[in-house]
């Protein structure tokens, strides 16, 4: 009888043995992920960072060309370009019409090319 409880204790320290074996490898795991649970967070976040960054520079400069072409060529540049004939009329008066809403839709395709180039190096594409 003693003996089977002697057999009975050592199994049950030593499957406590393994098991504070698994758990000190489970913590190790766990440690480890939360690391790479950090790295990646970080990683995330430099990566949503030069998205955005990139996606403002690509807003600024498309913000610039509408601000030129509207108000540079069709407005504040108009006597400068009055002597330039485009389909009838001088160039300022034409942007001003015509020349300003082509750029707007050459403006909305670009952007939408860009973006989808952008989405695609940083792995948002659809």
């Amino acid at each position: 009888m003693r003996l089977q409880m002697a057999n009975r204790l050592k199994q049950g320290v030593i499957s406590r043995g393994f098991s504070l074996v698994n758990l000190h490898c489970h913590a190790a795991l766990q440690s480890t992920n939360k690391k790479t649970m950090v790295s990646i967070m970080q990683d995330d976040k430099t990566n949503a960072a030069a998205y955005w960054s990139a996606n403002l520079r690509l807003i600024a400069g498309s913000m610039f060309v509408w601000a030129l072409v509207s108000y540079g060529f069709g407005i504040l540049l108009r006597p400068l370009l009055s002597g330039i004939a485009v389909g009838g009329t001088d160039l300022g008066f034409w942007f001003a019409q015509q020349g300003a809403l082509l750029t707007f839709i050459a403006l909305i395709f670009f952007y939408a090319w860009r973006m989808n180039k952008l989405d695609k190096k940083f792995g948002l594409e659809e």
